[in-house]
């Protein structure tokens, strides 16, 4: 599908749901239900034959990395509702209790769907010669090679653990995988319980010297229980299972805490010991085992769940073999920017030219690094300003920020600690910022601080100058190779007074008495945004053409998706990419029928969040306007976060993100899934011989319109030119 196929083909047909009640809580899906199907999407790649090999195993480990976290957020806290008696029902209607069960039912059977998978990857697997063996499968020189990998690499870490009146049950952490065992001795028959915990230290999976070119590996498991006779001399294994732990990892942090940082380390310290959410445990479990462990932990019935097959499916990333690159990805190299290249790598040069908008990854976030790089070793910069909400653990951002501080440079970093799973790293990050003589401020403790923001304030002649980087995704090197984010940079004054209202907000509290180019939330967003919703509903109800495309992970606020169905019935054309959890039903008649919704999953994780609305003209337009977003479109991003929403005024930058960003989302057939009004997904693979757009591979081929240089930009293919 070409855009212009895209923008002539009707909206599809509505369907009538004579049996739900459109005015009531029907009207929304479950985002629990709908994250779980977004799952569902990823473990289809899994089994897509038009995706290599290798990362096919990829997508395997990521649908269960996935289940994991939303286990220990998600589901523990819907428990935690259940078990306080909370009946209040979702936006969807269903009360905690309700959804609890339909997620266990969902996820059981994506549970099964990932284990028929993994046989299905493992046959494939062995014939491109990578084996994955199982212990009766060695042969003598394997088990000779496996002796020493035990003795040298494994013993020493492990910790055997009887389990009797003077051996408690020893603490699983979350995401603890263990060995229960039911040894007797062969002197006297003597039973004895054990548990053998799994180090997370050492690889799962164990490497075999190659075998006629093959590359062949062994569970860690399996090598624990082929040396079972060194672990408990005089024994004999009499039975054996596997399991896993999930525990509740949310955090809970006192609101009046006087060292926020101190209070997070005590809060990371309790997540360890959340209580259990889940267990897994292996089919065939010997009884005495399976209702030791039951109780120890403890767990009820309903929170077992039983696998014959592989526990711990995440692992598999460590399969995902860099030497065997014909079954993977073709090798992409990101490219860094005409423009930037024209100005011999000077960044503030090349945005004095004029805005410039990047496109992850396809364009390098090296770029990034390299504002902030120049910033820190430019005499003539003053100050910097930085929010961290993720960052790599080594990262060369923190880096930067540290060297401008030691050479006397202002520099005020906002970290936050509230990002999840992240807390403990930023933690050190703004220890190590400290050090250097930054200033540290953590935000608000009842809000997180999820806005990319990043200004350099520099002296030019007699006057200030102030750079400023609005960014849809995290200052985080490793992820911004994977992730699809947008990076605006500018020296527009507005928006440089507005990015430092923002700071003067983080760091002091001071609610911006009116920001110019900008909207953040909680104050200002989200009215932005149903106001302008509305407008186009007014446009189309006087008549004149109405439309809105809009991209982001998930939509799930009520009032937004309400105004979106109040605009849909005025007669305005939406299009949605929306990548996770939807609460939106599309398609509806009387409530929804002039909006689409598409999925597009594929080799990146599309993450950039973009809205543009036609303003009296049919999308894609030059007069539209065009904003992008650190936000998705949730309460907890719309209320309980500083976001912002920034509005895109540049030409080039907004025929960039038009024409080229949304339109290429928009034709892509090859990655892209359907959501149709009953909540089902279905892929949008075009009919017959037309081979299917790929706009993944569309953004790797083609450079973005702003940062061309002296070449201009007019051979840079766009899916669509306005004709406004």
């Amino acid at each position: 599908m070409s855009i212009t196929d895209f923008l002539a083909a009707p909206f599809p047909e509505a369907t009538d749901l004579p049996d739900v009640d459109l005015t009531g809580p029907a009207r929304f899906f479950n985002r629990e239900l709908s994250w779980l199907a977004f799952n569902w999407r990823v473990l289809e790649e899994a089994g897509n034959p038009r995706v290599p090999l290798l990362e096919r195993l990829r997508f395997l480990s990521i649908s269960a990395t996935n289940l994991d976290e939303f286990y220990t957020v998600r589901v523990a806290g819907l428990r935690e509702l259940a078990q306080a008696g909370n009946t209040t029902p979702a936006t969807d209607g269903l009360t905690p209790v309700e959804q609890l069960v339909l997620i266990d039912r969902d996820a059981r059977a994506l549970l099964e769907k990932q284990q028929s998978q993994f046989q299905e990857l493992r046959a494939l697997l062995e014939d491109e010669g990578i084996s994955i063996l199982a212990r009766d499968a060695l042969t003598d020189a394997d088990l000779a090679h496996l002796e020493q990998v035990f003795l040298t690499q494994v013993f020493p870490i492990l910790s055997p653990l009887a389990i009797d009146p003077a051996h408690p049950f020893p603490f699983i952490p979350n995401t603890g995988y263990s060995l229960a065992l039911q040894l007797e001795r062969r002197a006297d028959r003597r039973k004895l319980r054990a548990l053998l915990p799994i180090p997370a230290q050492i690889d799962r999976f164990v490497r075999l010297p190659a075998e006629d070119g093959k590359a062949r590996f062994l569970p860690l498991e399996e090598l624990l229980l082929l040396h079972l006779g060194s672990l408990y001399p005089g024994y004999t294994e009499k039975g054996s299972c596997a399991f896993r732990v999930l525990r509740d990892s949310d955090l809970e942090v006192e609101d009046e805490a006087e060292d926020l940082v101190r209070e997070f380390e005590v809060a990371l310290k309790r997540r360890r010991r959340g209580e259990v959410v889940r267990l897994t445990i292996s089919t065939g479990a010997p009884a005495g085992l399976r209702r030791v462990i039951m109780e120890e932990l403890p767990v009820r019935e309903n929170e077992v769940i039983e696998l014959d097959g592989m526990i711990g499916m995440a692992d598999l990333k460590e399969l995902v073999l860099d030497e065997r690159p014909d079954l993977l990805w073709p090798s992409f190299t990101p490219r860094v920017p005409e423009r930037v290249q024209d100005h011999d790598g000077d960044m503030f040069a090349a945005i004095r030219q004029k805005d410039m908008l990047l496109h992850h990854p396809y364009e390098t976030f090296d770029m990034v690094i390299r504002f902030l790089a120049q910033a820190a070793n430019d005499p003539d910069v003053v100050a910097i300003k930085q929010t961290l909400y993720r960052t790599s653990r080594n990262s060369p951002i923190v880096s930067a920020l540290c060297d401008a501080a030691e050479q006397g440079k202002s520099v005020t970093a906002l970290v936050e600690l509230k990002a999840r799973f992240d807390e403990a790293a930023n933690i050190a990050q703004s220890r190590r910022l400290e050090r250097s003589g930054a200033h540290v401020v953590y935000g608000f403790i009842n809000l997180k601080t999820h806005a990319k923001i990043s200004t350099v304030v520099r002296r030019e002649g007699d006057q200030l100058v102030t750079y400023t980087h609005y960014g849809t995704g995290n200052y985080h090197p490793i992820t911004a190779r994977i992730y699809t984010d947008l990076s605006f940079f500018t020296c527009d004054a507005a928006l440089g007074r507005d990015a430092t209202r923002v700071f003067n907000y983080l760091s002091g509290y001071a609610v911006p008495d009116r920001l110019e180019n900008l909207a953040i939330s909680p104050l200002s967003l989200k009215t932005a945004l149903v106001d302008m919703i509305g407008q186009e509903a007014e446009n189309a109800q006087a008549g004149r053409p109405a439309s809105i495309w809009a991209k982001m992970n998930a939509l799930v606020d009520p009032e937004v998706i309400d105004a979106l169905y109040a605009a849909s019935q005025a007669g305005v054309k939406i299009s949605l990419v929306v990548r996770g959890i939807c609460g939106l039903r599309p398609g509806v008649k009387g409530l929804s029928e002039n909006i689409r919704v598409k999925s597009i999953v594929g080799r990146f994780l599309e993450h950039s969040r973009i809205v543009c609305f036609g303003n009296g003209h049919d999308l894609p337009s030059r007069k539209a306007r065009v904003f992008i977003s650190s936000a998705d479109w949730m309460g907890r991003n719309l209320v309980r976060r500083v976001e912002t929403l920034v509005e895109c005024t540049n030409p080039t930058v907004k025929a960039q993100i038009v024409s080229q960003v949304m339109a290429a989302n928009m034709a892509d057939t090859a990655q892209s899934w359907i959501l149709s009004p009953d909540g089902s997904f279905a892929r949008s693979l075009p009919e017959g011989d037309t081979p299917p757009f790929n706009c993944h591979r569309f953004f790797m081929e083609n450079p973005s319109l702003s940062g061309r240089g002296t070449a201009g930009a007019s051979d840079v293919p766009a899916l669509t030119h306005s004709e406004d």
